[in-house]
């Protein structure tokens, strides 16, 4: 599977002109509608020049403007694709070779995943995740909210004031009255993404509320309004997607803010460890 476009910017942002920037900037914000118009719509929306879009186009690894729509189209299409639909298009596996062919596409997922996360960038998100200051509300959706609940349980060893958000869309409007400015939102969520999750994001980072996205590469219309991204690799030879390599990316995670935080992160497990009448707490 080659890199999406959402990870092709994400690796060369870094030597894109500001002109191209804006470009990038303005698809990933309307992702991946804004791609699909015209060079004159997209260069107006994004105010650059129509040469300018076609320069950020072909510096993304494209050959042309119809290429890079044929691939925003595919990349559409893949994010529509339910259990159903995929089962559909699944090619018979050889009996016996079944797992081997699953486990190799989520070692791939993995390797792809971690190819396009840079230590900055797990720098940059674990030093919000441990900051004390900062209370840390966790959520997902309908099949990715059990990789919320595992960073929470974790991050709650590690440091205070941890939530994972639960219940109703409107239980999770009313902890918004309990946010802060300074405060941290983690979402997961991928295809088919959940609109609640989206209404969600959008309230909190009205609020000025950081925003922090775990998402698979065809990335969550979330991604537009959170200020960091992980982009994890979820297809297998399954009908349903693969959290693997988004509980990889927690665990690589925690162990950087436990790092990171010590000796105050060492001396909170080692308290939890002997607190009240449970003694030491079995994993």
């Amino acid at each position: 599977m080659g890199e999406s476009i959402g990870e092709r910017i994400t690796a060369r942002l870094g030597v894109m002109p500001a002109s191209e920037r804006k470009a990038a900037q303005t698809l990933i914000a309307n992702y991946p509608i804004a791609g699909l118009k015209t060079v004159a719509d997209f260069s107006s929306e994004a105010g650059v020049s129509s040469p300018t879009i076609l320069r950020f186009v072909a510096r993304i690894g494209f050959q042309n403007y119809a290429e890079f729509q044929a691939a925003l189209k595919n990349e559409l299409a893949a994010q529509l694709q339910s259990p159903l639909s995929r089962s559909q298009r699944l090619r018979k596996v050889p009996r016996g070779n079944a797992m081997s062919a699953f486990v190799h596409a989520v070692t791939e997922n993995l390797e792809e995943t971690f190819a396009h996360v840079s230590d900055a960038q797990v720098e940059a998100i674990a030093t919000l995740l441990g900051d004390r200051k900062r209370s840390i509300y966790l959520i997902g959706g309908r099949f990715t909210d059990p990789v919320a609940r595992y960073a929470a349980a974790h991050l709650r060893i590690i440091r205070p004031h941890v939530s994972h958000l639960t219940g109703q869309e409107s239980n999770w409007r009313d902890s918004l009255l309990d946010v802060s400015r300074s405060d941290v939102i983690v979402l997961f969520d991928i295809r088919r993404y959940q609109q609640s999750l989206l209404r969600f994001a959008e309230s909190a980072a009205n609020r000025g509320v950081t925003v922090i996205l775990f998402t698979d590469q065809w990335l969550s219309p979330i991604a537009r309004i959170a200020k960091h991204v992980i982009a994890a690799r979820t297809s297998v030879p399954s009908p349903w997607d693969s959290s693997a390599a988004l509980f990889v990316c927690v665990e690589a995670l925690l162990g950087t803010v436990t790092e990171n935080t010590a000796p105050e992160s060492v001396k909170r497990i080692r308290d939890m460890e002997h607190v009240g009448p449970f003694g030491g707490a079995a994993e």
